[in-house]
Formats: C-alpha cells, sequence, structure tokens
C-alpha cells in the first residue's frame, strides 16, 4: 500500500487502529469513567463517516447547492448533538442559534473580504471547523450555566429578593462559570506552535505550501474560530438566562 506524508498505509494500520481503539475502552473501564462503549461507539461512527464523507465530498465541492446543503445537515448534526447535552424535549434545537450566531457572520466575513476562497473544497472545511468549535463552546458553555443554576438555586432567588429580575439574578450566577468554556479555544490560540501544530499548519506543509503560508492560514482559522466561540458562548448564556433550555 502507499504512503502519505503523514500516515503510512500499510497492512498494519487496521490493526494499529483496533489497538487503539482496545486501549481507549480499556482505560475508559479500568478507570472507571463511565465511557467504554462510547469510546468504541464514536470510533467506528468517526470510521463509518469519514468514509462516506470521503467518498461524497468529490460531487458535494462541484456544485453550490450541494455545498450549502452539506453545510446545512453539519449544522443541523451540530445543533442536534450540542442541543441534547444541555436540555430535553424540543427546547433542545434552541442550541442552533448560538452555533448559528457563532458562525455565520464570521464566516460571512472570511468569504466577503475574500481572506477565503469560495470554492466549495475551502468553503465546506471552514465551515466545519466554526461549527465544531461552536459546538463545543455552546455545549459546554450551556452546561455549565444550567448547572450551575441548580447548585446555587439559593442564590439565584436570594438576587430576585433583591430586586433583580430573573435573567439578571441568573446571569449573575452562571455567566462566571460559562465563560470558562472559551478556555479551551484560548489555550489553544495562547500555545499554537509552542504545544501543538493545528491541522491547518500540518496540512498545509503536506500540501507543499511554504511555513510561512502554513502560518498565515493556521493564523486565520484560530482567530476566527475564537471569535465564533465567543460569539457562540454569549449566546448561550443568554439562552440560559431567559430560561430556554429545561433544566437537567
Amino acid at each position: 500500500m502507499r504512503s502519505s506524508s503523514l500516515i503510512s498505509l500499510t497492512s498494519w494500520l487496521p490493526v494499529v487502529l483496533v489497538l487503539l481503539v482496545a486501549f481507549g475502552a480499556l482505560v475508559a473501564w479500568t478507570g472507571r469513567l463511565g465511557h467504554r462503549n462510547a469510546v468504541v461507539t464514536a470510533c467506528l461512527r468517526a470510521a463509518l463517516q469519514l468514509g462516506v464523507v470521503s467518498v461524497v465530498i468529490a460531487w458535494v465541492v462541484a456544485y453550490s447547492a450541494a455545498v450549502a446543503a452539506f453545510i446545512l445537515l453539519m449544522y443541523g448534526v451540530a445543533t442536534f448533538t450540542a442541543g441534547r447535552r444541555i436540555a430535553v424535549g424540543r427546547e433542545l434545537w434552541w442550541a442552533g442559534v448560538p452555533i448559528a450566531a457563532g458562525t455565520v457572520p464570521v464566516l460571512a466575513i472570511l468569504l466577503v473580504s475574500g481572506a477565503i476562497s469560495t470554492q466549495g473544497i475551502v468553503v465546506i472545511p471552514i465551515a466545519g471547523i466554526l461549527l465544531g468549535g461552536c459546538l463545543t463552546a455552546t455545549t459546554l458553555a450551556g452546561r455549565r450555566a444550567t448547572d450551575e443554576l441548580v447548585q446555587r438555586k439559593g442564590e439565584v432567588e436570594a438576587a430576585l429578593s433583591l430586586g433583580f429580575t430573573p435573567r439578571d439574578a441568573a446571569l449573575e450566577i452562571c455567566r462566571p462559570a460559562a465563560a470558562q468554556a472559551l478556555v479551551p479555544a484560548l489555550d489553544q490560540t495562547r500555545t499554537v506552535g509552542l504545544v501543538t501544530l493545528p491541522g491547518a499548519f500540518v496540512g498545509m506543509l503536506i500540501g507543499g505550501a511554504s511555513p510561512i503560508e502554513a502560518g498565515i492560514v493556521q493564523l486565520v482559522v484560530l482567530v476566527a474560530l475564537l471569535a465564533a466561540e465567543a460569539t457562540a458562548i454569549l449566546v448561550t448564556v443568554e439562552l440560559v438566562a431567559r430560561g430556554r433550555f429545561a433544566r437537567q
């Protein structure tokens, strides 16, 4: 089998993947983390989904309507995934608001300014990065905010007795905890090049770009992602304070 510049595509690769999945599941089981089966199913889903995307993507990028439909599909999955972590019932679809609020304006700025190409092969991965970041930010902020309101219910009631509106009382309690959801993105941006070399940078280098070009692309991605996630967190906190998400 042939090899790429990053991964050697040999006959041993499937064996290595199986061993890594088994190792992750074993660690989760022995450490009583409660996610043994989830590790296995997540890896299986990743293999299936990436296989399907690899087959479909070549056709999708050739048609603008297909590109838009593919991005909408990613958005729908991101909304459902984040929503079910925060809320129950129909209220889970409110998660689509912060994800869209973070992704749409940032993606629009990148496209309108010409910072990124309008070709589908460029728009789809950039949109995916932004949607993925907003999904994570929304999930973390939503869970931390709702948990904080449940655990500190007495403080919310005390604020109400002092004349705070329900929204303002909730914000005073949940906003500091929810704001911690931005820490992973901040750490990633602060330590890029010192601790990790992210995918966009490595991918550009493998594709033949110069280190400077790769660095510029990665900087754009990180700054855009940070702006998108900050927006998603802000909107998520506002929605939690207004009672849009059911308490778990």
